[in-house]
């Protein structure tokens, strides 16, 4: 793997684990839902009450900033966090249209947008060829798949998955 690759896939680890850290250090407060609470036409919530504001701001702040640490500009540190949360609320949404429980468990459903969304919005910016997209996605899955149940042993993750 380049170095670009492994800045990128760095990351789309801190778009996707910055909600994560911000609940542990902030827990409940500021925990707004972003979708008010509102529901879709088919009665369930459009998103669910485990994507907040919180973690929203959180990617949003961290990620550029990682971008910079890492020698990439803010600028793609933004589109990678957009991008991640983007996914991230489409799995959301899509998990609420299959009855599966906020925070539920949907292993591919879970990964994928959240890590090809944002890769594919970079594509241009970093040069990146769909081969190099394809291995990251898999590289990404793999590492959240194996990552996840060990950080929630650390007590870092509320959930197993």
């Amino acid at each position: 793997m380049a170095v670009l690759e492994f800045k990128l896939l760095c990351l789309l680890l801190v778009a996707n684990g910055a909600p994560v850290v911000a609940w542990d250090l902030f827990g409940e407060r500021f925990a707004w839902p972003v979708d008010f609470g509102w529901r879709w036409r088919d009665g369930r919530p459009l998103f669910g009450p485990s994507k907040t504001w919180r973690g929203l701001f959180a990617a949003l702040l961290a990620t550029p900033a990682a971008a910079l640490m890492l020698g990439l500009s803010w600028q793609t540190g933004s589109m990678v966090a957009l991008g991640a949360l983007a996914g991230d609320l489409l799995s959301s949404f899509l998990k609420r249209r299959l009855d599966i429980a906020p925070s539920g468990k949907a292993r591919g459903l879970d990964q994928l947008p959240e890590s090809l969304l944002p890769l594919w919005w970079v594509r241009e910016r970093c040069g990146l060829r769909w081969e190099n997209i394809f291995l990251l996605v898999a590289v990404f899955f793999v590492l959240e798949v194996t990552l996840s149940p060990l950080l929630y042993r650390l007590g870092i993750r509320k959930r197993p998955y």
